[in-house]
């Protein structure tokens, strides 16, 4: 392993390793074991096949909100959005999935995946579009469209989309035709293989393309950019348009391949722990794979963690928030383990703050 890849991964995990302590001693203020709790925790992510499953189905939206967010970071730019763009990307993948009969699963899968995925590119992309032409800013943008994007989606699950079978009353559509199911291979969703594979794309495309280079050119410096000749409004509206893609992809996952359908608040809160994804992975499409793993098998386990170790379900959120406030503020970690100070663990979150 070389040198810069420890480093670059030494704050992450210092920071799940003392979230994890400070869990501990939230713990031990509920009398309760932390040995326990934790083996609870990880029995429950990754006890069986079964726990196992549900780690992938939970790691899976949250690997495309954290490359949604970690992609848009690349241009020094903020996506707060990803919530609205998972959402829309969610309700019209389910409107293909059951709105359409009739088709082989080559034709129609890849149709629904590809409704949720331009959905949450459109999305993604007005906030693009609204900086590279106005100046308008992107965090107060994508925040004002996941509102519309929250109201657009209930009226659609509830109204012209609503499932009106026997006596249902919940705002939700129909299940999506066989045709548009992600299938599971055992206890690995197909969903989360194709997630992985994005994550891939993603690096390749960064690391590998003249599009990522102008992209990063564009996050380091957009004056310089502009000065070598990189249309840096076309970059920052594209950049925007890829992000909002992966989010909706993600929306598309989440209702083909574990809800069956969309149904009004069950994505709650999956855009937005893109973020806590992103920071954990230092914006590296490749680390943004392991730490969503990490948090979905958080998740997975907290209900066993509840039952055997008799400690409240929120603890779990309690440590998630403490890792991404130890991963945003490296110099309080620092000071704890007295890490010398590396300019190169810096992570740039918005080079675009205050700048049109």
């Amino acid at each position: 392993m070389s040198r810069s890849l420890l480093r670059s991964i030494s704050i992450p995990l210092a920071a799940v390793v003392v979230g994890l302590l400070i869990g501990a001693v939230l713990i031990v203020t509920q009398d309760a074991s932390p040995a326990t709790a934790y083996k609870a925790l990880l029995i429950g992510g990754a006890g069986d096949s079964d726990a196992i499953l549900r780690t992938f189905q939970k790691a899976t939206p949250l690997i495309f909100g954290g490359l949604a967010v970690a992609f848009a970071f690349k241009a020094g730019m903020f996506n707060i959005g990803g919530q609205g763009q998972l959402l829309v990307g969610a309700v019209f993948a389910a409107g293909v999935g059951f709105g359409i009969d009739g088709l082989p699963m080559v034709v129609h899968l890849p149709a629904a995946l590809l409704a949720g995925a331009i959905a949450g590119a459109i999305w993604g992309g007005i906030a693009g579009s609204l900086k590279a032409t106005t100046g308008a800013h992107e965090v107060i943008v994508t925040i004002m469209l996941n509102f519309v994007a929250g109201n657009l989606t209930d009226w659609l699950a509830a109204n012209p989309w609503k499932d009106n079978s026997g006596s249902n009353i919940v705002a939700r559509t129909p299940l999506v035709e066989d045709s548009a199911v992600i299938p599971t291979l055992g206890a690995v969703p197909v969903g989360f293989l194709l997630a992985v594979v994005t994550a891939a794309i993603c690096w390749m495309v960064l690391e590998r393309t003249t599009f990522g280079f102008e992209v990063k050119s564009v996050g380091h410096n957009r004056h310089a950019a502009d000065y070598a000749g990189i249309r840096v409004g076309w970059i920052m509206a594209m950049t925007m348009a890829v992000s909002g893609l992966l989010a909706g992809l993600g929306g598309a996952v989440e209702s083909l391949g574990v809800d069956g359908r969309f149904e009004a608040g069950v994505n709650v809160g999956l855009g937005f722990e893109g973020i806590t994804i992103a920071l954990l992975a230092r914006a590296n499409p490749l680390g943004v794979v392991p730490a969503a793993l990490l948090v979905g098998l958080m998740e997975a386990g907290a209900a066993r963690m509840q039952f055997k170790a008799g400690v409240a379900p929120e603890l779990i959120d309690v440590i998630q928030a403490l890792i991404l406030f130890l991963v945003a503020a490296p110099i309080i970690l620092r000071w704890i383990l007295r890490m010398r100070h590396d300019s190169s663990e810096q992570l740039q979150l918005g080079a675009g703050w205050g700048k049109s």
